[in-house]
């Protein structure tokens, strides 16, 4: 029995059950399961009315999560999300009142609608997983993730997230139209949020917190880690980037590669694991160079194709 053995069956189920809500999206709902298994933020990007937060939602309740879900909005201040310390007259004393960042999933909801200020409120607890409020450490829930949602930037009320703060978003990924029959499914099945009630936990957090810690140990080989650092110098060269990938970045990009190879029932990185992940984990780190004349995404999959195998 190889390490994936345990977890497979689980996993497997688990995107089973998630696609009977979004349907169609199979390879976006892996993508999204392996960030969590990585231990990782993730932030979907799409039009509005394709399925951002009912994914979201069917993540949380599937892996056994507490879920709270937050409106960004132009108004929404960071004590709104960290909570306020309130003077209590009968205790006579100041009592914090714990906002909704104090949960095990936290979906920020079409994110880029709330001012810069509030969009770097969540920095800190994405990063060190803890909140500082009136002077105070607070340590958030284990596991902490936050999904986060995000309409185009070109639609009006909308403000772009800052460098640092898409580098914190494990993925980045797109949900896009569904398929003509995956539609009529929609059209002539239940309501998705009815649907959603009659969702079941499939793990609980202590059985995630042991997944995670599953991917840690899945084997990537010398060979693995040169194409990885390949693929990572290829994007410092200057031909295809302004400005190349992180360490942090590189790191980031194996635990995902080792997630998604755990999905797939392996217990050793493949480079097929590296290139389904590659776009969704790095092209919201990078800036094509003027004059590329294609997207983020379009130009690390051309990238990718100048990099050979090892």
């Amino acid at each position: 029995m190889t390490l994936a053995s345990p977890f497979a069956s689980r996993l497997h189920l688990l995107a089973d059950q998630i696609s009977t809500i979004i349907v169609g999206k199979r390879p976006q709902i892996e993508d999204c399961i392996a960030c969590l298994l990585a231990g990782g933020h993730l932030l979907i990007e799409d039009v509005p009315g394709v399925g951002k937060t009912t994914l979201a939602h069917a993540l949380a309740v599937s892996l056994g999560l507490e879920f709270r879900r937050v409106q960004f909005t132009s108004d929404l201040m960071p004590s709104d999300l960290s909570g306020v310390a309130v003077f209590e007259r009968g205790k006579e004393a100041f009592v914090f009142h714990p906002g909704p960042v104090f949960t095990q999933v936290l979906l920020a909801d079409e994110i880029n609608r709330a001012g810069p200020k509030t969009q770097s409120a969540l920095l800190e607890a994405m990063e060190e997983q803890q909140v500082s409020v009136e002077g105070q450490t607070r340590a958030l829930p284990s596991p902490f993730f936050v999904i986060a949602t995000q309409n185009p930037s070109d639609q009006l009320g909308t403000y772009p997230l800052p460098e640092s703060q898409l580098d914190r978003f494990l993925m980045c990924i797109t949900l896009g139209y569904p398929d003509r029959a995956s539609e009529r499914a929609l059209l002539a099945g239940t309501d998705r949020r009815d649907a959603l009630r009659e969702l079941k936990a499939l793990m609980s957090p202590a059985e995630l917190i042991e997944t995670q810690q599953a991917v840690l140990r899945v084997h990537a080989s010398e060979a693995l880690l040169d194409y990885l650092q390949a693929l990572i110098g290829e994007t410092r060269n200057g031909r295809w980037f302004v400005e190349g990938l992180s360490p942090r970045a590189g790191i980031a990009l194996l635990r995902v590669a080792r997630a998604r190879a755990l999905l797939d029932s392996r217990d050793y990185v493949a480079p097929d694991d590296l290139q389904a992940v590659l776009a969704q984990t790095v092209a919201h780190r990078l800036q094509p160079v003027a004059g590329a004349g294609r997207g983020r995404r379009e130009q690390v999959a051309a990238m990718l194709a100048a990099v050979a195998l090892p």
